[in-house]
């Protein structure tokens, strides 16, 4: 029952940061690697079917209130899905060990640049 309780913890906090935009998925694959023990190229797909349900609960919200950037869109959303295809398929081939410590150095750099990025 705990479990489920934890589940449900962890599947709301990365659900409303996943409204916002901003790394709901990054705090889920956290999540399933150090809570439930997944490898990270499992947390990782599964990472990749949560975002399918959460981007369109929260697409529709962002596009009525004018927050989407067509032009700025298309050309992201192009350079993202070749990316993501050549990057997923060498991803599978890379031991889950070099998996883990590029997604550390990616949290780390993202911090830091939250941290000490400029000001707005």
């Amino acid at each position: 029952m705990l479990n489920w309780v934890i589940a449900l913890a962890a599947g709301t906090a990365t659900g409303v940061i996943s409204a916002f935009g901003v790394g709901g998925g990054t705090l889920l694959v956290l999540y399933l690697t150090f809570f439930t023990s997944l490898c990270q190229i499992t947390a990782q797909g599964i990472n990749l079917l949560y975002f399918l349900p959460v981007s369109a609960s929260s697409l529709p919200s962002h596009f009525k209130n004018g927050f989407l950037d067509k032009g700025a869109a298309l050309p992201a959303i192009l350079a993202g899905a070749v990316t993501t295809a050549l990057t997923a398929w060498a991803a599978t081939g890379l031991d889950v060990e070099v998996l883990r410590k590029c997604f550390g150095g990616y949290l780390l750099l993202i911090g830091l640049w939250e941290l000490l990025g400029r000001k707005r």
